[in-house]
């Protein structure tokens, strides 16, 4: 058989990918030389689009799907071949790129995770370790950075789910550290206190190796230790026997102390001070910190299937999460003098910290000074503020005239919403198919006539610009054959065996459409808004009630609206009969920002 080039070979690539995607043939059946040939074509320098595309498709296949075969590609392909791919434009390229970087990293052998520092074992084998390194070079994080997330003026959603995964999978690696508890008899560990004392109080000099000097040297080690704010002032390394946070917590400290020097022996010598009763213990607020962080940060956790929440300041620098503590330490000092905080209120401080760091990671800042400046914005009284207005409009009007009023006009809301949620059917929704790999790109669309008697759907080659037309879409299903509409673990295609199917972001997602006798119709909606959509327009043609926290929060929303409006006091104020006039265009748009 003579080789192909060109257009044949992206088709035949093409193919491939299809058939292989309906899992009727076994990955372990490829040989070396087949590996071999689809890694030359990454590793070729002027390789087409096309054909680039698919063999970094297949390669991704191979490594999630197959032990053996993670383990040949590894040999065939390094990170440093592929970092030339992140430098292009084309933004599929990308994607496709830091989804094999991501698969490889996924699949690495952790066997060796729990070596210790003092083990013979060579930490440097474990590819784990060898890829972490690699992700932590300021190269892959400067082009991840350069080439794809600014120089992005849109970055897709496939785009934005692999540099979140990529995220997750870096943070996973202070696992180990946040697993593993201290060993008070350690004196590696132990060290690691000590230096935490030399630093705040300039290595006071030792009294001699006497039996008296050593109650003298136990007293000022107690005295020191209370100071620096752990719990336990006689032997601090019991603090880090608690898992998660672990020694992770300790490494933060050491951190912030060596390469923030003067805000650490700020604030341990401002804390001890004050008085017992307000100061603010440095050693259990660190501890406690990098716990909450872990949660925030969801370190340990797989990635979603669904998710698209990455953070661009997370690639910034090398050692992204031990600066994010610093920043935040910092924060809970200047909160907790800012609450006049006591020990008793130290769970109200953590709260409010919580809040002010997820209020800020929200606005997904693009760099860490970016976030700093965001928690300036959020002090504890700017919190206080914001708790108050939420509560008023949670709070407003709860008297029994005004329950009454909303009992009234809550019909005429609900029927607001439904048609809503009818009109969104009738526009449609693109699908996407999902499988064992990971998210293909391949699409279905659905919708609902716009008699609200049928609705169309069919398979489409690729995502659409707008709606799709009813008579291009090739199936029909009549509403008065639906028999019911069921969700997460009901749906018959999430009881089917499968990683994917375990999965509880995607869980979340599933509904299904039940007709006739064991027909169904089966769908993962893109995201939860679209998800509370369809069930709400789905129930809503059953004649069924809309149950969906999207119906909730948009009633409570509308309600609110309509009660204020018919509450204004509009005595002596004339109401025009007719809505003002729409405004001419201006001449041009030059006072237009562009944010990008």
């Amino acid at each position: 058989m003579k080789p192909c080039f060109g257009d044949m070979l992206s088709f035949t690539l093409t193919a491939f990918v299809e058939l292989m995607d309906h899992g009727i043939v076994s990955w372990d059946t490829f040989s070396v030389a087949f590996i071999k040939k689809i890694a030359s074509f990454v590793n070729k320098s002027g390789m087409d689009i096309s054909i680039l595309q698919r063999s970094l498709a297949i390669l991704e296949s191979m490594v999630l799907n197959s032990h053996d075969l993670y383990q040949k590609v590894a040999q065939e392909i390094t990170i440093g071949q592929l970092i030339p791919h992140l430098q292009g434009t084309d933004q599929e390229i990308q994607t496709y790129t830091i989804a094999v970087i991501n698969a490889l990293f996924l699949k690495a052998p952790d066997e060796r995770r729990q070596v210790g520092v003092e083990s013979s074992v060579d930490i440097l084998d474990c590819p784990l370790t060898e890829m972490a390194n690699i992700l932590a070079q300021k190269q892959l994080r400067s082009i991840i950075l350069t080439n794809v997330i600014r120089a992005q003026r849109a970055i897709n959603n496939e785009m934005a789910h692999q540099l979140y995964v990529l995220q997750v999978l870096t943070f996973n690696l202070l696992e180990d550290r946040m697993m593993t508890k201290m060993d008070p008899q350690d004196q590696a560990q132990r060290d690691i206190i000590f230096e935490l004392r030399r630093i705040a109080f300039d290595a006071e000099s030792e009294p001699n190796n006497s039996s008296g000097s050593m109650e003298k040297r136990k007293s000022m080690y107690t005295r020191d230790y209370k100071k620096l704010g752990f719990i336990n002032h006689v032997n601090p390394a019991m603090d880090f026997t608690q898992t998660p946070p672990g020694m992770l917590a300790l490494d933060n400290m050491l951190y912030f102390a060596k390469h923030h020097q003067d805000a650490y022996i700020r604030i341990v010598l401002e804390n001890s001070s004050r008085e017992d009763k307000h100061e603010c213990p440095f050693g259990r607020s660190s501890i406690e910190l990098t716990k909450m962080l872990c949660e925030i940060l969801k370190v340990g956790e797989l990635p979603s299937e669904t998710c698209n929440d990455f953070h661009p300041m997370f690639f910034t620098h090398d050692r992204s999460f031990e600066e994010f503590f610093c920043i935040c330490i910092q924060l809970l000092n200047k909160t907790w003098k800012e609450m006049r905080a006591t020990s008793e209120d130290f769970n109200k401080v953590m709260q409010v910290v919580k809040e002010q760091v997820m209020r800020a990671l929200t606005t997904k800042p693009s760099s860490l000074d970016q976030f700093k400046c965001k928690l300036q914005n959020l002090s504890y009284t700017e919190i206080l503020k914001i708790r108050q207005s939420e509560r008023m409009n949670q709070e407003d009007f709860q008297s029994r005239p005004i329950l009454e009023l909303k009992e009234k006009i809550q019909p005429e809301i609900l029927e607001l919403i439904k048609q809503q949620r009818l009109n969104r059917l009738v526009e449609g929704t693109c699908f996407r198919k999902l499988n064992c790999r990971r998210r293909q790109d391949k699409f279905w669309y659905c919708r609902l006539s716009p008699n609200h008697k049928v609705l169309h759907y069919g398979d489409l080659e690729e995502s659409p610009q707008g709606e799709v037309p009813h008579d291009s879409l090739q199936d029909k299903l009549p509403v008065a054959d639906i028999k019911a509409v069921v969700t997460g673990k009901d749906c018959p295609h999430m009881k089917e065996k499968g990683a994917l199917k375990q999965n509880k972001e995607v869980l979340e997602l599933a509904f299904s459409i039940l007709y006739d006798s064991n027909c169904q119709l089966n769908f993962i909606a893109p995201d939860k808004h679209e998800y509370c959509i369809w069930t709400d327009g789905l129930n809503a043609l059953l004649g069924k009630d809309m149950m969906s926290e999207l119906t909730r929060n948009d009633l409570d929303t509308l309600l609110s609206m309509e009660i204020k409006l018919r509450l204004l006091d509009l005595e002596n104020i004339q109401i025009p009969d007719a809505p003002p006039p729409i405004p001419k265009e201006p001449s041009n748009y030059d006072f237009v920002y562009d944010c990008n």
